[in-house]
């Protein structure tokens, strides 16, 4: 089995192809790779089988006897949002436009190169598994009772007071819990920000982790959710959820 990362290992794979030398060739290729790969013939139960097998990404041949490609992937854009590649023997640019505005992520003609086609399947997985990530986190950031409100830039104490937040707080806060548990220093912590023009020996992120600080301080004088490491950085270390 070749090398691949967790998430590929992991990832599930529907191939719907009807031609079975095509079909046998794709599944042997993706289970080399460590995918969990399934197979259909037609487009018949795909949609309930995209859900139930937690299909991360569809390769759709365009031709498929009964309900057609095209078909199906409207179809399985309006129930899900799993990336799909059609896959298809025309080279036609009405086809590929077509294609991608019935809801494909990707479009692939035969023949093709095999090692082409894992290319796309792993850049479109990892956009797959991005935008499931950002949904799951939603528009809040949560940690040890607090909640960061993105839509209003807004923090929440634990017992439901909200405390506006500058912009430049704001960044800053959103950047030390998107990184918790781990060191960030200065320049890091100025590239998220990018408001204004960094000097070496600016104090503008000492000046922010100190108002950001007194935010915390106001509810419990004993909060202090970012440390400071000295000579690299600061540490956010609360339990983000």
């Amino acid at each position: 089995m070749s090398d691949t990362t967790d998430n590929q290992a992991v990832a599930s794979l529907l191939i719907i192809e009807d031609e079975p030398i095509t079909r046998a060739q794709l599944t042997a290729h993706f289970e080399k790779e460590g995918y969990r790969v399934f197979t259909s013939e037609n487009a018949d139960g795909v949609i309930d089988q995209v859900a139930d097998e937690n299909i991360d990404v569809c390769l759709v041949d365009i031709n498929l006897p009964g309900k057609d490609g095209l078909t199906l992937t409207r179809q399985l854009r309006a129930a899900s949002d799993v990336g799909i590649i059609l896959v298809t023997g025309k080279d036609d640019p009405v086809d590929r436009i077509v294609g991608l505005e019935s809801g494909a992520d990707d479009y692939v003609t035969k023949p093709f190169d095999p090692r082409e086609l894992l290319s796309r399947v792993k850049n479109l997985l990892w956009r797959v598994r991005a935008q499931e990530k950002q949904k799951e986190k939603g528009f809040k950031r949560r940690f040890e009772g607090w909640t960061l409100g993105l839509n209003k830039r807004e923090l929440s104490t634990p017992n439901g007071e909200l405390q506006s937040l500058s912009a430049g707080e704001f960044h800053l806060l959103l950047a030390l819990i998107e990184n918790a548990g781990e060191v960030m220093t200065r320049d890091q912590l100025m590239n998220r920000i990018r408001n204004r023009e960094w000097y070496p020996d600016d104090r503008y992120i000492d000046v922010l982790v100190g108002q950001v600080r007194r935010k915390f301080r106001e509810y419990d004088a004993n909060t202090t959710f970012i440390s400071t490491i000295h000579g690299t950085g600061y540490l956010f270390a609360p339990t983000v959820t």
